[in-house]
């Protein structure tokens, strides 16, 4: 099949833990490359995001990017996308007009694209599937960061119930799926993410450290992700203070793009605050390529936020063979085995995340069995698995939808 993916407002190939730049890119790409490898061809679609932008790139032999000046190439607030993407769609008719092809199915990711593939579907009569990655609503019950707009609830609705099918990442995404967005049952499917397993797998922690520059005398709790407050790192910053020596312990923080960010300032701030800032290294965006080293050279990697919509990170480093300590959000209660592989504190507090970080940070460090018995919870999560269960997705909805 040849299959348009749409990512309108994240760029697959952008530096991870920048603002719009996370998760969702990963599992673009790694499951766009295990489609190729399935036979199909893979076209993702996407904002020019600098001026240097290719309008056409291959990632794979399967698997072209292409980049549309949506708005511009000056950088645009996400909501205030919103208006370009008739400009968008335009491009996408005009694309697939002037390279004289046929899609068999549009694949849209956040309710931005959505509103792009909704349109072509239109005009090109196939499928449309849809992955919200997270839901506003969810977000908005939280409380926590900005409100989403109503316009994207009301979108993320009609998007879900005109869609062939949802892709949720977890059980509880279907649920809220049903219960607040009103989506039939039979037009959700759930399927995990995934991790690169050859990419993240364990090394030799001597070995990690002196690739990232890390001394080997000291304990190294890791956070990785995108900076906003949602990710609960001030809550992890409250934990990292009450841990008993925190002067032989080191706190990173990966993530975010740039020092004048409000949110960095502030928890730089209370760092400050909590007397911990010489403990703490805010490292900024990090290379993908990299981070296996970073979870390989940590002695437990923490998750802290109030909501995620799977926890990529956390199968990374498990990957790895490094334990996890986190709140209990996406999927992370079933992935992590209590013990063997981390915890999952069942209250959203600073205190249960310092009581289990302690724990793991008291215990031996961890040989290349131990890792190796770590990754070994995750093995069923290979994108290639992955990649299979989306594909049987996709006959069934084309299935479905020639039949009708």
């Amino acid at each position: 099949m040849r299959i348009a993916f749409l990512s309108a407002h994240s760029c697959p190939v952008g530096q991870l833990g920048t603002k719009d730049t996370g998760g969702m890119s990963v599992y673009i790409r790694e499951l766009a490359c295990q489609l190729g490898k399935l036979g199909h061809q893979i076209d993702i679609f996407t904002r020019v995001h600098d001026p240097a932008d290719p309008l056409m790139e291959n990632l794979n032999p399967y698997t072209r990017l292409i980049h549309f000046p949506m708005g511009g190439n000056e950088s645009i607030a996400k909501l205030d996308l919103f208006h370009h993407i008739p400009e968008f769609t335009e491009s996408l008719v005009r694309f697939r007009n002037s390279q004289n092809l046929k899609y068999d199915l549009i694949f849209s990711h956040y309710w931005l694209s959505g509103l792009a593939g909704r349109e072509v579907q239109v005009h090109w009569q196939v499928p449309h599937l849809i992955m919200f990655h997270t839901l506003g609503s969810i977000k908005n019950s939280l409380g926590i960061g900005y409100k989403e707009p109503d316009l994207r609830i009301y979108t993320e609705t009609e998007l879900a119930r005109s869609a062939q099918r949802v892709i949720a990442a977890t059980e509880r995404e279907k649920s809220a799926l049903v219960d607040v967005y009103g989506v039939p049952e039979n037009h959700i499917a759930v399927v995990p993410c995934g991790v690169n397993l050859q990419t993240f797998q364990p090394i030799d922690r001597t070995i990690a450290r002196h690739q990232v520059n890390l001394p080997d005398k000291i304990k190294i709790v890791l956070y990785a992700g995108r900076i906003e407050a949602l990710k609960g790192i001030d809550r992890l910053l409250n934990a990292f203070a009450e841990l008993p020596d925190t002067s032989s312990t080191r706190l990173l923080i990966i993530g975010g793009s740039t020092d004048n960010d409000p949110e960095l300032k502030k928890l730089k701030s209370l760092a400050c605050r909590l007397g911990i800032a010489d403990s703490v290294s805010f490292l900024g965006a990090v290379k993908h390529e990299i981070m296996p080293s970073f979870y390989n050279a940590a002695d437990v990697c923490v998750v802290p936020s109030h909501y995620e919509s799977f926890g990529l990170v956390a199968l990374e480093a498990l990957a790895c063979g490094t334990p996890v300590v986190a709140t209990n959000v996406g999927v992370l209660r079933k992935i992590i085995q209590p013990g063997l592989a981390g915890y999952v504190i069942p209250e959203r507090t600073a205190e249960g995340l310092a009581d289990r970080i302690r724990t793991v940070l008291e215990r031996p460090q961890r040989n290349q069995c131990h890792a190796q018995s770590i990754r070994a919870t995750v093995n069923q999560y290979a994108w290639s698995a992955i990649a299979a269960r989306i594909n049987n997705e996709f006959q069934k909805v084309l299935t479905e939808y020639h039949t009708c």
